[in-house]
């Protein structure tokens, strides 16, 4: 495998959190959605971080950053139509590396483990924390005609679902393959 394609998705509507969680100061005042976007870019050369079209204050804070951004007009509609619309702006690649936005607390370790498991044949995999399986998630090319299909809220567990036999377990160290934050007090209890 040649190139893994980093995937944020960051195009959620921040329910659960009463305000835009993505733009929420982690401890040290970096937006979450910036912290989480770092860390997935370290990992991978080419990382692109999917916005709703409204994004304009993300988008800038983005590109500041230097890393691309696609928009995902059916967002509101769920997690599924914004991960195949990312995958749609890679679709050359050998795999992907899916994030999520609202998970800043992962180690760089655990990116490495997918992305190993990727490069070692792996066509799906996925970090394993004290038994659990956390985030992100690999998936190899061979599932793009099923990525690019996804729509509604699934995001990519329809296709972990169908191929269970074919998911490598990566286990990790690290509680932050586990952690996404849906209240701000989840911040604190974090770093705290």
């Amino acid at each position: 495998m040649k190139q893994i394609v980093g995937i944020l998705l960051a195009a959620g509507s921040s329910r659960r959190f009463g305000a835009d969680k993505r733009l929420h100061p982690l401890a040290d005042g970096t937006p979450m959605v910036l912290a989480s976007a770092r860390r997935l870019a370290r990992a991978c050369r080419r990382t692109i971080v999917v916005i709703r079209p409204d994004d304009t204050a993300l988008a800038s804070l983005l590109a500041q950053e230097g890393l691309e951004t696609v928009i995902c007009n059916d967002a509101l509609q769920g997690m599924g139509h914004s991960l195949s619309r990312g995958i749609a702006a890679s679709a050359d690649a050998d795999g992907w590396l899916v994030a999520l936005a609202d998970m800043p607390y992962i180690e760089p370790a655990s990116y490495q483990a997918i992305i190993v498991a990727l490069h070692e044949g792996a066509s799906l995999a996925r970090p394993v924390h004290q038994e659990k399986m956390g985030h992100p998630v690999g998936f190899s090319a061979i599932h793009l005609p099923e990525l690019l299909a996804l729509t509604g809220d699934q995001g990519g567990k329809t296709i972990l679902d169908a191929h269970r036999g074919a998911v490598r377990c990566c286990p990790v160290d690290d509680p932050g393959v586990l952690w996404d934050v849906d209240q701000a007090s989840q911040i604190l209890v974090a770093e705290g």
